[in-house]
This record gives C-alpha cells, structure tokens and sequence, in this order.
C-alpha cells in the first residue's frame, strides 16, 4: 500500500528508513507508541498461527494420511530455515540501507538493529525495528512454505531445505524488495499492494506450478483417486489461516489505526462472500456444496482481498472476493484437468490465480468512486489498473523464472523426488520413520 511515499518505504517496506538518529537537537528521535508496539507484535504472532498449526492442518489433512507428517514436517522445517536465512541476509536484501530498483544489501545478520533502532509507519509514528523484522520474517516464511503444497507425496524433504534457502534469495526477497521497499521497481511505479497479492500469492502460486511441472505428477495421478483423508483437519487448519490472516492483512497498517480496522473488516467480508460464491459454483455445476469448497472459497477470498486490505471499501472487498473465487474455482475445476498439470494442493489455481484477480482488482476498488480510498481529485482507475497489470507481469515473471532455475539446481544436487518405494509406502516412513497414525 502507498499512501504517504515521503514517509513510508512501502506496504511493509518502512524499514528502508529504518535507523531513525535523534535530529541535532532540533527534534527528539521518535519513540515506538507501545499500543501499535503491542499490536505488531500480535499481529507477527498470528502470523506464525497460519504456518504452524494452521497451513500444517490445512495442507496434511489434504493429502493422504500416509503422507500427512510429512507434509507438516516439510512446512515446519521450511518455515524455520526461513526464519534463519531471513536474520542473516534476507532482511539485508530485502531492506537493507542501500539497493537498486531489483534488491537491496546490507545491515547483515541485522548488524545495525538494537533495541533502539524504529521502523517507520505510514504515519510521524514508529515501531520498534526488531518487531518490524520480525513480522516480515513470517511473511518470508510462510510464503515458501504455501509452495509446498502443489508438491506434496513425492518431494525430498532435502530438496525442500535447498530449494527454500536459494529460492527465498533469488526470488522471495527481491519481489519483495520491488513491491515493499523505496527504491524498488515496483514501489516507485506506484503498485498498490497492502499485504502481498504478489509478493506471497502470485509469487508463491506461479512458483508452485514451475515447481510441480519440474516434479512431475504423482504416481497413478490422475487416474488414481487421491481424497482427502481428513477434511476435518483441513477444516481446522483453514479456521487458523482466517484468524491468522487478520495478523497478516490489519497487521500490514503497522499501526492499531483506522486503516488496520477497514483491513479487518475486509478479512472478513471478502473471505465470507468467497466462500458461499464456491460452494454456490459447486450447486451450479450440479455438485453438492463441500467442505473442501467452502475450505477453499475462504483461501480465495483471504487471497483476492490481500492486496487490497487497506485499499478498499468494504463493498468493494465483497465484490472483489466474489469474483476471485468464481474465476479460481473454474481454474481449478476446469482448467487443472484440461491441463493435466499435478498441482497436488491447488497451490497455483487459489493462491496464483485469487491473487492475480486480486491484484488487478485493487486498482479498482481503490476508486473513492467505488468506496476505496483512493484521493478523488488525483486518482485515475485506468492508469492506476495498468500499474497493477505490469505488476502482475514483473512478479509471474521473475517467479517462473527465478523458480525454474532453483528446481534446476536442486535437481542436479539433491535430486527432487522421493524413490518409487518412498512413494508407494509414503513420505511419512520412508523420509521420516514415522506415521501420523499408528
């Protein structure tokens, strides 16, 4: 999100203005309000919610209950090398003191934060910089852990930590550094994205499916029914992401203001309207409306409204929901199978194609016409939607890209799939030692 460019480094980037020196006795150096302190602390932890329980229970109780442990275990394990990588060099790249319009570099295994040290809002207020990092970490870290999904019951769990520590420095952290960070590509042409419809959906999605085709399908898909086998979990799991997500979306304000509540109030209207739009899609299309589809019309709407937390009206929200999971349920319905690609998880039809609508939609729904935000005598939907357009285009790009050459590399040094036998018997004995169920 870009409100105020003089003060912010972006929906998230304000640390590119992170160190914040007292003023030579002219000013005082701005203190970290403890309420907003309090709240972004919060909101990182909620964060942390939709990775793990919440995408381990959405994504294992998915895949069959052979596969279940690993898949969690792959989530965690990602999740966590994440963590690490993003303290030693990934908030450096991604928000370092000096950088181009494609990344940044320094401030290394955050040799200049303290606990002095603020982060700028989008306001004269700050936060401390330590709970700054800390909230992007979990960004960092459940976007390539949403990855996983399209790969789940035949990838290496070695292949997983390889692919997640060169595939959070090639791609992640660049995307992330063009949309969130003054200076960036992305930021300074103006896109709007208020939690990361690209930077995490679209990213994560496209990269899913690049990954996936490198993969190849699992053995006896499609031909083989594959069912969930819980949809319980998978229930429980998709309760966490929503009140994850409000961390996630009203977090991206950086501060307890009226901003962060239109971004709640979107969470929630856009996600509801999603969701009763797929089960809807299921009756049109003659099927009984599912728990899966309920499952999967709330991640679309979580999504669509990403982008566009804070950059819509709440009627604008619902709309824009609607649509995402109309048109991610047809890509999943209908173009999967006309296509024959295995995203195992609908990692690519939900994330990569919900985010794209969303992306695209904000510069709608940011109209003052429409009820967003938007300053009525500057705004300009069609420039403003062109902006998103090439956004979309930059962020598919270096992801396919940047994906394709990771799984090249993985390949040639871990190998990415798991043997025959490991798939046949299941990911759970034959990478772990272990069963979810005994």
């Amino acid at each position: 999100m870009i409100r105020k460019t003089t003060l912010v480094a972006g929906a998230l980037g304000a640390s590119i203005f992170a160190a914040a020196p007292a003023f030579a006795q002219e000013a005082a150096a701005a203190v970290p309000n403890p309420g907003n302190n309090a709240w972004m602390m919060t909101a990182t932890v909620l964060v942390l919610m939709m990775i793990l329980p919440g995408l381990a229970l959405f994504y294992g109780g998915l895949t069959r209950s052979k596969n279940m442990l690993s898949t969690m275990t792959q989530i965690g394990g990602a999740a966590a090398l994440a963590m690490l990588i993003w303290v030693m060099w990934g908030y450096g790249t991604a928000f370092g003191p000096n950088g181009n319009a494609l990344f940044a570099w320094g401030n290394y295994f955050l040799g200049a934060v303290t606990p002095e040290t603020t982060a700028a809002t989008f306001s004269d207020e700050v936060i401390s910089e330590y709970v700054f990092v800390s909230f992007q970490m979990t960004f960092a870290a459940i976007t390539v852990a949403l990855v996983l999904g399209a790969t789940v019951e035949r990838l290496k769990f070695s292949a997983v930590m390889l692919f997640t520590a060169i595939w959070l420095t090639i791609v992640y952290f660049p995307i992330a550094h063009m949309v969130w960070a003054g200076g960036g590509l992305l930021f300074e042409m103006g896109a709007l994205d208020f939690a990361g419809g690209t930077v995490v959906h679209i990213n994560a999605g496209v990269s899913a499916l690049v990954l996936a085709m490198f993969l190849g399908k699992r053995r006896g898909y499609p031909a083989e029914p594959m069912p969930p086998h819980s949809l319980t979990l998978t229930m429980v799991g998709t309760g966490l992401l929503w009140v994850g997500w409000f961390g996630f979306n009203a977090g991206s304000e950086l501060e307890a203001d009226g901003i962060a509540g239109l971004a709640m109030i979107n969470t929630f209207v856009a996600t509801a309207a999603a969701a009763l739009s797929w089960m809807l899609m299921e009756r049109f299309a003659g099927h009984k409306g599912s728990a899966l589809g309920f499952c999967s019309g709330v991640i679309a709407g979580l999504v669509a409204v990403t982008p566009a937390a804070g950059n819509s009206g709440p009627f604008g929200a619902i709309v824009l929901g609607i649509v995402a999971s109309v048109v991610a349920y047809f890509a999943v319905a209908k173009l999967k199978p006309k296509l024959g690609y295995d995203d195992a998880l609908d990692v690519f039809g939900i994330h990569g194609v919900a985010g794209i609508v969303g992306a695209i939609g904000t510069g709608i729904v940011y109209s003052p016409a429409l009820g967003g935000p938007g300053d009525a005598a500057e705004y300009v939907m069609g420039s403003q939607v062109t902006t998103q357009i090439i956004a979309v285009i930059v962020a598919i790009a270096w992801a396919a890209v940047g994906t394709a050459i990771v799984a090249t590399i993985v390949k040639l040094v871990t190998g990415l799939r798991v043997s025959e036998e490991t798939e046949v018997d299941g990911l759970d004995i034959g990478e772990h030692g272990e069963r979810a169920y005994n």
